[in-house]
């Protein structure tokens, strides 16, 4: 078997075991696997031995296995989570939705605003756009339908507003693009501060027309009516604004690495907590048994990938494509836009993660033959991955507000709420595309 037709069998049988529902990180090792087996068994003129590809994919197997989780850039990705699970049991998100709530209730869709903007803070935490969705969306959604929003906007606004957690750092998809295309984290981190700021101020510009143009779907809510309720909403947002000035203001001044950076944030929540009596044993524990459940798993699909990452470059189908585009030579924005494409097609059908680490070694090199900045490509990705997160019919910010919230909220209610936002995240994705600067000046600006 040729190696293009045995990648072209072993790429199958990944997607296939994932619309199966198979989990990622299993399709994808147990592919790559069996694919190491095949290629080192086959000789040319030979039959197939499989004893004989037995051993050089093992050892191949090990290799990689110990180069990647002795990555010293791998260490962040605890830490974050640990920082988003330590922040929501002491109530340092929670704080902040109540705060933005006194702060921007008077405005027409209040309530909205303080759910998209009290996702924009929790994604600076955690890094994370699922468990975002799943925290905010148990707070807010519920809160928003007591005040007899529509459910269209209440439940839409949440879906949207927590895929900002895959743009605002730090960010766990940028972690991992860093680790598997090596660019730099601070780089990436603060590249995605602008987009992510700009997806933030469109998701608030959305509900503000909406509610101009529909004010009965978004009834008036004074939750600034009490006396020094604003004071109070003004103590209640310390806490998160310290946090990702610390991760933000310390990378772009150069005070810490991203892994620095993602310590100190935790040292830091740990003592807030404490300090505010919000933290005791239990949930500690808590905190600290979601974190290793979490880091695992996203270990155990990285530790895949780099399987699979290591059989694509065995049988150098990277090499023979780019050789393919430079016999057509097609222009760079119809390459640009057929990724663009690409992204959006397989991001109706497959999660973030698996996505990412599956097309990574095909589309990074095809970019980087044209000399594209890998670093504005990241966020492109990201980008297109968080507009994946609520678009039919896998959407995976829709199902877990579905999950959260009343059953009288319905899936084919979210999907029209979030549908409202996409297109927002399409003027957003055109924009970053036509002027990469928005998303390079602050990364280049930092020393």
């Amino acid at each position: 078997m040729d190696p293009v037709t045995l990648t072209g069998v072993i790429v199958g049988a990944v997607f296939l075991l994932l619309i199966l529902r198979v989990p990622i990180a299993y399709a994808l090792g147990g592919c790559a696997a069996v694919g190491l087996v095949l290629f080192f068994g086959w000789r040319p003129g030979q039959e197939l031995d499989l004893a004989r590809g037995l051993g050089p994919a093992l050892n191949l197997i090990e290799a990689n296995a110990y180069s990647f989780v002795h990555s010293y850039s791998l260490s962040m990705i605890p830490l974050f989570i640990g920082l988003g699970n330590i922040a929501y049991h002491a109530d340092i998100t929670t704080d902040l939705y109540r705060s933005l709530r006194v702060l921007l209730g008077r405005m027409p869709g209040g309530l909205a605003m303080a759910s998209i903007t009290g996702c924009a803070g929790f994604s600076a935490i955690t890094g994370s756009s699922v468990a975002c969705a799943a925290a905010m969306g148990r707070i807010t959604v519920p809160e928003m339908l007591r005040y007899n929003y529509n459910p269209r906007l209440a439940s839409g606004a949440v879906a949207a507003g927590g895929t900002l957690g895959s743009l605002i750092p730090p960010s766990l998809l940028f972690v991992i693009y860093a680790i598997f295309t090596e660019q730099s984290v601070n780089g990436l981190f603060l590249a995605g501060v602008v987009p992510g700021l700009l997806s933030l101020l469109g998701f608030l510009l959305t509900v503000f027309i909406w509610c101009r143009l529909r004010p009965q779907d978004a009834p008036r809510d004074d939750g600034d009516a009490e006396p020094g309720a604003s004071r109070f909403a003004l103590r209640g947002l310390w806490p998160a604004l310290v946090l990702f000035g610390l991760v933000v203001g310390g990378i772009y001044f150069g005070i810490f690495t991203a892994t620095e950076a993602a310590a100190v944030s935790l040292v830091i929540a740990l003592l807030i907590g404490f300090a505010r009596g919000k933290l005791n044993r239990e949930n500690l524990m808590t905190s600290g048994l979601d974190t290793v459940r979490q880091t695992a798993m996203i270990f155990l699909v990285a530790l895949a990938a780099k399987v699979f990452t290591g059989f694509i470059s065995l049988t150098r189908i990277t090499p023979m494509a780019l050789d393919w585009l430079q016999a057509i030579d097609p222009p760079f924005a119809v390459v640009l836009i057929a990724m663009v494409v690409f992204y959006l097609l397989i991001g109706m059908f497959l999660d973030s993660i698996g996505i990412l680490v599956l097309t990574l070694p095909f589309t990074v090199p095809i970019m980087a033959s044209y000399g594209v900045d890998l670093i504005w490509f990241g966020v492109i990705v990201i980008k297109l991955l968080e507009i994946g997160l609520i678009t039919p019919p896998i959407g995976l910010n829709i199902f877990v507000i579905k999950s959260v919230t009343p059953r009288s909220v319905t899936l084919a209610t979210v999907f029209r709420g979030a549908a409202t936002f996409l297109m927002l995240d399409l003027v957003v994705l055109a924009l970053l595309l036509a002027i990469p600067a928005l998303s390079l000046w602050l990364p280049n600006s930092a020393f």
